[in-house]
């Protein structure tokens, strides 16, 4: 990894026109549609191309690297390269009262995910200054985390006994207390887990499980959100934010939220639909070619069940977990939006 972090550094310096104000950047999944869609275009095109050609960008992401996931954002703060995204959730190890910024069962639209992400974001921008030594510029998502199955499944108590990969923490807690078995699979591992029986089910956004072929190692899909919305926190070294001109840093925080987060955003809503009708055949698929999962419906007291074990138990749980005044300062603002309290 050393090897692979010393060229990116030498071939940013070596690419560079004197002038410019260079950026190294780690982006997220390079196979998922997020990094190919939004990500890449953004850093890539977008940005050194606002700025007139003052800034440019060395662009590669966190597997290409082959970044341990929870290394990512402490590397990010010790300076070893600029910028940095993923889904917060890898981080929770170091900070577990980031797992406040995206509980599940709370959001059902993209636009609920984003008024839930609007509200958090003071806090997230607390946690990753003390934490990583960093600042925030963007929170983007990927659409709901959904549970492929490779098992016969028709409801959600059905999970109860199996053993499942699930997204983040606060997620293996829910299913947990829904008896099922959390089991810590990477992402990438999830497909052999899947059709060796190492996991029954896994936990994932359904166009991440698109793109990666879960659909060849699972059986049924359960789209209700177990795993909220995997949101994807995109932040800057502080050290290299606070050499910037103001000029420069206005210009960067402008076009991330017009030409990187808003479109991630407006695109969300839409792309589980898509992703769903990709996977299981009901609907048009966009993406390529239809698969025939099974889509289980979720029932009223499946939701409702499960939106009592968050409440009831998962939610103070974390409080207890998190520590400080990070229950009261969520109650105070992701709490008001989505009409929720921690007791």
């Amino acid at each position: 990894m050393k090897t692979t972090l010393s060229i990116l550094a030498a071939s940013t310096m070596l690419a560079a026109p004197a002038f410019a104000e260079n950026l190294s950047v780690v982006g997220s999944w390079s196979s998922l549609p997020l990094h190919k869609q939004y990500e890449a275009p953004f850093w890539s095109e977008t940005l050194p191309a606002a700025s007139g050609g003052k800034l440019t960008v060395e662009l590669t992401t966190h597997n290409q690297m082959s970044l341990g996931l929870g290394d990512i954002y402490p590397l990010l703060g010790q300076g070893v390269y600029d910028v940095a995204m993923t889904v917060a959730d890898y981080a929770v190890a170091d900070a577990p009262e980031l797992e406040g910024l995206d509980v599940p069962l709370l959001a059902l639209s993209a636009d609920e995910a984003r008024a839930m992400v609007d509200a958090a974001r003071p806090m997230v921008a607390d946690i990753y200054k003390t934490r990583f030594n960093s600042h925030v510029l963007a929170i983007a998502p990927y659409p709901p985390q959904v549970v492929f199955c490779n098992a016969e499944i028709g409801q959600l108590s059905d999970l109860e006994g199996l053993k499942v990969r699930a997204s983040g923490r606060m997620t293996a807690k829910l299913l947990e207390a829904l008896g099922a078995e959390g089991v810590n699979v990477s992402f990438s591992e999830v497909p052999g887990a899947l059709q060796n029986g190492v996991v029954d089910c896994a936990v994932t956004g359904a166009g991440s499980g698109y793109s990666a072929g879960w659909w060849e190692v699972s059986t049924h899909l359960l789209p209700i959100p177990l795993g909220g919305w995997d949101s994807v926190v995109t932040a800057v070294n502080m050290d290299k934010w606070n050499s910037l001109d103001a000029d420069t840093q206005a210009l960067i925080t402008d076009q991330i939220a017009s030409g990187f987060e808003d479109p991630a955003w407006d695109s969300a809503q839409n792309a589980l639909v898509n992703d769903i009708a990709c996977l299981t055949g009901n609907g048009e698929c966009p993406a390529g070619e239809s698969r025939s999962m099974t889509l289980v419906d979720v029932s009223d007291a499946d939701f409702a069940r499960a939106r009592d074990i968050l409440t009831g138990e998962v939610l103070p749980e974390w409080a207890e977990r998190a520590g400080g005044d990070w229950a009261q300062r969520w109650n105070d603002s992701v709490g008001k939006v989505v009409g929720v309290t921690i007791n």
